[in-house]
């Protein structure tokens, strides 16, 4: 489903940096040039993530370090700056992504849209997420090790507005029925998804035979409730080989 290159935004909990740097690397590997950013704040990357990082906090300045840097480096990082929050960077405005995607210099964009506060699973307030209008891609992420945990905070960033939208009572166990309910319903992760882009949901920490249980079924339920625009259901585990499980297109 990826192909010719564009804007690609992460939102939801459970791996989205992870996800974004390892779509970088296997990239950029082909060949590609790919910047990985952010509209939220991340950790300065590893360099075993990101061997190149440029602090910048307009297109045109970004555009101009990366001129220098991307005969040497096919994948660079970019932020604003250094954000107030220690190790972490401040994130670009959509419309600085939107220029930097015009100017076509790279051939990927991904964007990690969304914080989480490193849970597994998350529900947006109404300012969530932060999606530049020229995403091509929208991947909704999930963390399955959240599966047969307590609807706390300790579990699901935002969990007051996640009970309300699936329904499931704070304190229950989470279920692959309130995930499920979480990426389709209009105000759950896909919430403010540009009207073009394509959607996908990426399962990820389907490490134990539970976790790819679990991911079958929210394909299941998805497929038989309604999958609020989403095309395409990906099963994985981003840290460990293979990060493919199961595809789903729905």
């Amino acid at each position: 489903m990826l192909e010719a290159g564009g804007v690609i935004s992460l939102v939801g909990a459970g791996g989205k940096t992870s996800l974004m740097f390892r779509l970088a690397q296997e990239l950029s590997a082909e060949g590609a040039t790919v910047l990985t950013t952010t509209t939220t704040r991340i950790f300065m990357p590893a360099e075993g993530q990101s061997r190149c990082v440029i602090l910048a906090d307009t297109a045109e300045k970004i555009l101009e370090q990366a001129a220098q840097k991307l005969n040497e480096h096919r994948h660079i990082t970019a932020a604003a700056g250094l954000s107030a929050d220690p190790g972490k960077l401040a994130g670009l405005t959509p419309d600085t992504v939107d220029r930097l995607r015009a100017s076509q210099v790279f051939d990927w964009i991904i964007v990690e849209a969304d914080g989480a506060a490193g849970r597994p699973l998350k529900a947006p307030a109404g300012h969530e997420p932060v999606i530049p209008s020229a995403t091509g891609w929208l991947v909704g992420n999930v963390g399955l090790s959240a599966i047969g945990k307590p609807l706390t905070e300790q579990w699901v960033f935002r969990s007051e507005i996640f009970s309300r939208i699936t329904g499931l009572s704070r304190g229950a166990d989470v279920n692959a029925e309130a995930i499920a309910a979480l990426l389709a319903h209009r105000q759950g992760i896909m919430q403010a998804a540009p009207d073009r882009c394509r959607r996908l949901a990426f399962l990820n920490q389907a490490d134990t035979l539970d976790g790819r249980a679990a991911g079958t079924r929210i394909c299941k339920l998805l497929e038989r409730h309604g999958t609020g625009g989403i095309q395409r259901v990906i099963v994985g585990q981003v840290l460990a080989e293979p990060p493919v499980l199961a595809v789903c297109d729905l």
